[in-house]
């Protein structure tokens, strides 16, 4: 094994006819190599990829360190900030000794830069509102979110298809609550004699499940003004994509809030952006921290419905990238569709730890130049292992690779920088408003109340029926009355005539 080469087989490995972005420099025992850059095709990043490592390693610099790169090609970035430590992107960063120093290393210039960014909320923090409605998710998926088995699925069936054939909106939680109790009670005779009847066993069982769903705060989640799937495509004045980061530090113990959002925006991206076919770079990248949380809590179900809009949503342009700990984290058929592969070390405590690790090193190319299961362990902060797919869609040779720095801020934003970015932002205006229009539980409850009030006057009706009036028994008295007088006057005749004729 020569320098080399290395040096050959990695400048091979990583020449990009077409546009890239530079994660770095590549390694070999433990020297930097500036003559072999770790270039990634634009034309490879919607083939979705892997972040993953220790606590501690880089991987939040990394992400910024990518989509750093991704905006600066005019491509939107949407990043799930799981810890709240990613806002910093806002604002350009220092230069620093150590950070000079590395660039220098890598043959990288390292200029100070801020990027166009938007705070996005599921919560009731500031920022950009992101809300959907129940309709938004139809049935299959409303189903699969609350882990439903088919018989359950099938009463959300008619429960939407009753909605749309009597124009009654499913916006919010309240309304789908609402008309599992009207389809139960009052309206059992009309959904029985229309639909079917639906068993009080069934829809207990599913209201259970709302419930826990709300719970974790999908009641602020679900409704209206829905967020529109457009405004994290936008490209900024300077021609950059912008970078939308969802907050969600103050939902890291709600994972089903978590996962429905997930799959929710997942499926909106899929059904509403057009079929790109072979496109020369993505339309949106998105990176989802934490990515544990949303296979940790999903059913079987749900698993098998982020695969298969993995599998399908990277024809529309969009890249989707996890990260984790543990590449083991992700299930075998989501990790089997990942192309870009970046991994920090490692830590082998125990016996599982050591399991684990040389289950990672099975997932990447074998090298003559590292030994996998040893550089796992031994790699340093901001250091990481990369391999990714060519434009003719070839696995790249393994690189141990010396991480650029982030251009922007490695910290987080004050604040009153958080004021100042939500101030300034259009999407913000647009969001605000929380809007509660005629839906399902005002229709449901106005109608209740008018089959409540025509059973009120129909049961006045029958008490009037059985009840006589006090004129009616006068009147009736009167007439007993009078008939006994007029039988005693008869009487009195009669016994007259008889005594004059004797």
């Amino acid at each position: 094994m020569s320098k080399e080469n290395f040096i050959s087989a990695l400048q091979t490995g990583y020449t990009s006819k077409g546009d890239y972005i530079t994660l770095g420099a590549a390694m070999l025992e433990g020297e930097t190599i500036a003559e072999t850059p770790i270039n990634i095709p634009l034309k490879t990043l919607n083939r979705h990829g892997l972040i993953a490592g220790a606590t501690g390693t880089g991987k939040t610099k990394t992400i910024q360190v990518l989509s750093e790169q991704l905006a600066s090609k005019g491509i939107p970035v949407l990043m799930m900030d799981i810890k709240g430590d990613f806002s910093g992107i806002a604002q350009p960063g220092e230069e620093k000794s150590f950070i000079t120093e590395r660039h220098t290393k890598l043959n990288i210039p390292f200029q100070p830069k801020g990027f166009s960014t938007e705070l996005l909320t599921l919560s009731e923090q500031d920022g950009v509102r992101l809300r959907a409605t129940v309709s938004e998710f139809g049935p299959v998926l409303f189903s699969r979110i609350l882990d439903l088995n088919d018989t359950q699925a099938g009463v959300i069936s008619v429960i939407f298809k009753y909605c749309d054939d009597k124009k009654m909106p499913l916006l919010d939680l309240k309304d789908i609550k609402k008309v599992m109790n009207y389809i139960t009670e009052e309206g059992k005779d009309e959904i029985s004699e229309s639909y079917g009847k639906i068993s009080t066993a069934t829809t207990g069982t599913i209201l259970r499940k709302i419930i826990e769903l709300e719970q974790q705060g999908a009641d602020i989640f679900f409704g209206e003004t829905s967020f529109e799937i457009d405004d994290l495509m936008r490209i900024d004045e300077n021609g950059k994509g912008y970078i939308n980061i969802v907050r969600l530090n103050d939902v890291q113990d709600k994972p089903k809030l978590f996962s429905t959002f997930m799959l929710n925006l997942l499926a909106e991206i899929y059904n509403q952006m057009p079929e790109k076919g072979d496109v020369e770079q993505p339309e949106l990248v998105i990176f989802i921290d934490e990515a544990h949380l949303i296979f940790n809590e999903a059913s079987k179900t749900l698993l098998d419905q982020i695969e298969t809009i993995i599998k399908l949503i990277r024809s529309k342009g969009v890249g989707v990238y996890f990260i984790t700990q543990n590449p083991m984290d992700i299930p075998k058929g989501v990790l089997a569709q990942l192309g870009l592969k970046i991994q920090h070390a490692l830590r082998a405590f125990t016996a599982n730890d050591r399991q684990a690790i040389n289950q990672t090193a099975d997932n990447y190319p074998t090298s003559e130049f590292y030994k996998t299961e040893e550089l796992l362990t031994s790699l340093g902060i901001g250091e990481a292992l990369v391999t990714a797919l060519n434009e003719k869609g070839i696995p790249t040779p393994l690189a141990a690779t010396m991480m650029r720095t982030p251009e922007s801020r490695m910290d987080i934003l004050s604040d009153s920088e958080i004021g100042s970015i939500n101030s300034k932002s259009k999407l913000v205006k647009k969001y605000a408003e929380e809007i509660d229009r005629e839906s399902a539980y005002e229709i449901l409850t106005k109608k209740i109340e008018e089959i409540s009030a025509e059973v009120a006057e129909a049961e006045e009706e029958k008490q009037e029926s059985k009840e006589p009036s006090t004129a009616s028994v006068i009147g009736k008295s009167v007439v007993k009355v009078v008939t006994s007088a007029s039988f005693i006057r008869g009487a009195f005749s009669v016994l007259m005539r008889v005594l004059k004729g004797k």
